[in-house]
């Protein structure tokens, strides 16, 4: 069945370990490694009916690599790229594309949920919004203390797998 909570997922240091990725001279990322238990994070929650869709900076290309060679590229509705929106995070272009490449609206904002590592770039952008914001504090390599009001987080998780309960609590206290 499907869920009324769409999830909005960023991928560096969220799905994908920054710090293996792999580039060419152009920048591309060409492989790269997972976080522990991103991958069943993502399948879990596609089998469980949510609509994920991936919000991220960076290039269509990378993404594509990394993303296919884990098997993940198929559970995402919808793949949103800075690259291709010509904006990066907080913008919110970013998050406007993702909504209209759903068919989603402004009206569907409150039941949206944003998953990322940078309170600057994601949580920013999400609680501008009023999309919930939750940061995943995996990584080391961002700060984890928000600079204002405006970083921070509705919730925060450490790792992937923690996710999944929340997100399920999440979509049972939205009114349908």
């Amino acid at each position: 069945m499907e869920k009324r909570l769409i999830v909005f997922l960023d991928s560096g240091d969220t799905i994908i370990d920054e710090s293996t990725e792999v580039r060419d001279d152009e920048g591309i990322v060409l492989c790269a490694e997972l976080i522990p238990g991103a991958d069943v994070m993502v399948k879990t929650l596609f089998d469980k009916g949510y609509t994920l869709a991936l919000v991220a900076d960076g290039d269509a290309q990378s993404f594509k690599n990394v993303f296919k060679q884990h098997g993940l590229y198929d559970y995402f509705t919808t793949m949103i790229y800075s690259e291709t929106v010509k904006a990066s995070k907080p913008s919110p272009r970013m998050f406007k594309a993702a909504v209209g490449a759903l068919d989603l609206s402004e009206a569907d904002f409150p039941r949206i949920v944003m998953i990322g590592n940078n309170l600057s770039r994601d949580m920013k952008g999400a609680n501008a919004l009023g999309i919930t914001s939750i940061f995943q504090s995996w990584t080391t390599r961002y700060p984890h203390t928000p600079a204002d009001e405006s970083e921070h987080p509705t919730y925060t998780v450490r790792e992937p797998l923690e996710l999944v309960e929340l997100i399920e609590r999440l979509n049972a206290e939205l009114s349908y």
